[in-house]
């Protein structure tokens, strides 16, 4: 976790079912559709060159409607004769997916639709049926872990410290669309208040892990597909619990509040759409994240020193550090610009 401007790549893995996808070389922008499709039931099999009396290289000319065509129910897909005609209808809804050899149809019922939208602005280097790539310049600042559907939308400070706990009654619809900034902590409460009024997307130091399992409780947006969006995205820059934000981190992000941005929830990692002379870069200089043995997430003064082995609240045995007059773990001990 760290701020730094430069040329980012973000890939967008594509769920089965694509109808459409930007091509390689295209310019976007930030919340751009970059591909979009369809999510099929199994298909049915319809009788049609035989039913119309036809050979099968014959059942092309009397098509009423192409492949690949989405209708509704009761539409003639293929007709033939004045007087005494024949024809195929859909039974269902459905799109027509393809003709066989033999001269049949397959219609499958259409049970949802997707789209994916672009996290950066910039342009598409790599489009195919697995995943669109964007590159472009932003300032990115890595988390902890993301969860949700990328998110786009203005950058909105909700607190007045980097310490506070974002509190829903200061979410509603007012600021519906956008990513709001929070503190130190982001309860369930706040990410179904969130949700409710339509905010796009919520930044904070921690989540608490039982806030997560109720909000998240199936896992079916923990980096999967953006193909449902019924629940909030939110992005823990830390980790779990309460994480005050340091400085380093929260003195950009209140700068930066009223900018465009886009939360990659694939990357955990936030982009914000400013200028590269945006922050003062002083206000990067790294500090030191800890989460102490059976303990929260914090931060920590980075004058800390190796401390030797010891022994902790776990009972288990291993190499320490020491900050200030505390002694933790050394593996739970990293910069916050270390790169993850």
């Amino acid at each position: 976790m760290g701020w730094r401007y430069a040329t980012w790549s973000a890939d967008h893995p594509l769920p089965i079912g694509r109808v459409e996808r930007a091509p390689v070389g295209d310019r976007v922008n930030a919340g751009d559709v970059i591909a979009a499709g369809l999510m099929l039931a199994t298909p049915t099999r319809l009788s049609g060159a035989r039913r119309l009396g036809l050979e099968p290289d014959d059942l092309d000319r009397v098509l009423r409607v192409p492949v690949g065509a989405e209708i509704p129910a009761r539409t003639v897909i293929a007709r033939t004769g004045r007087r005494f005609a024949r024809a195929v209808t859909a039974p269902h809804d459905g799109r027509v997916l393809q003709i066989t050899a033999d001269g049949d149809l397959y219609l499958a019922p259409v049970v949802g639709r997707w789209v994916i939208r672009s996290t950066l602005d910039g342009s598409v280097t790599r489009s195919d049926d697995a995943v669109v790539t964007v590159e472009g310049s932003a300032w990115g600042l890595g988390g902890f872990a993301a969860y949700g559907p990328d998110a786009v939308g203005e950058l909105l400070l909700a607190v007045d410290s980097p310490s506070g706990e974002l509190s829903p009654g200061r979410l509603d619809v007012r600021i519906g669309g956008r990513i709001v900034i929070g503190g130190a902590r982001v309860s369930a409460e706040a990410l179904t208040r969130a949700h409710a009024c339509g905010i796009a997307g919520i930044v904070g130091g921690a989540v608490p892990a039982a806030g997560l399992r109720v909000v998240y409780d199936d896992g079916a947006l923990i980096g999967g597909f953006a193909t449902r969006e019924d629940r909030p995205t939110v992005l823990c820059l830390i980790g779990f619990g309460a994480a005050a934000l340091p400085r380093e981190v929260f003195g950009p992000l209140k700068a930066l509040a009223g900018s465009r941005a886009a939360i990659h929830t694939a990357t955990a990692r936030l982009f914000v759409f400013a200028p590269p002379d945006a922050i003062e870069t002083a206000t990067t200089a790294p500090s030191i994240a800890i989460a102490a043995d059976y303990g929260g997430v914090r931060v920590v003064p980075a004058d800390c020193a190796a401390a030797g082995e010891a022994e902790f609240a776990s009972g288990v045995r291993a190499q320490a550090v020491r900050c200030a007059d505390e002694v933790f773990p050394a593996a739970n001990v990293r910069r916050v610009d270390e790169p993850r």
